[in-house]
């Protein structure tokens, strides 16, 4: 059941002709939260927001929130109320993203840091965070 009131900023259609190549669709509780640590934790750009949907730009890509209430209907609905954790076993990676700088907006924030930011041997210097729905977020710079 959608929550929104008002028609979107363009029709499904239309947003995904913008799309292309790999794109996530993140189910989510809250989008208020979801959005929140976008814009304030990894300085991404919410290009729209509603209830319902969220879509996001940053770091080369564009991803989407979808709130689990509108999959009411949806064939995933079981796999989204049977699960606590989302995205286990996804590293949601964000090269460009400046890992020092969202590790302390995270910590400032009350997000669990999974790993603080350090070089790895994969030529790449990055920290593991997780959201408030449990998804484990990689900011990354190579190095």
């Amino acid at each position: 059941m959608k929550l929104r009131k008002n028609k979107p900023w363009k029709p499904a259609p239309e947003y995904s002709k913008d799309l292309s190549g790999l794109t996530v669709n993140l189910l989510v509780q809250e989008m208020a939260e979801a959005t929140n640590f976008v814009k304030d934790v990894l300085k991404a750009k919410v290009i729209y927001e509603d209830p319902d949907f969220a879509a996001i730009k940053g770091f080369g890509s564009q991803w989407c929130f979808h709130t689990y209430h509108t999959y009411d209907l949806h064939p995933f609905r079981t796999n989204t109320e049977s699960s606590e954790k989302k995205g286990l076993g996804i590293e949601l990676r964000l090269i460009g993203c400046n890992p020092d700088q969202v590790e302390k907006r995270a910590k400032e924030k009350g997000y669990k840091i999974l790993s603080n930011s350090s070089n790895k041997a994969h030529g790449m210097r990055e920290c593991y965070i997780l959201d408030n729905d449990g998804y484990c977020w990689v900011p990354s710079i190579i190095i």
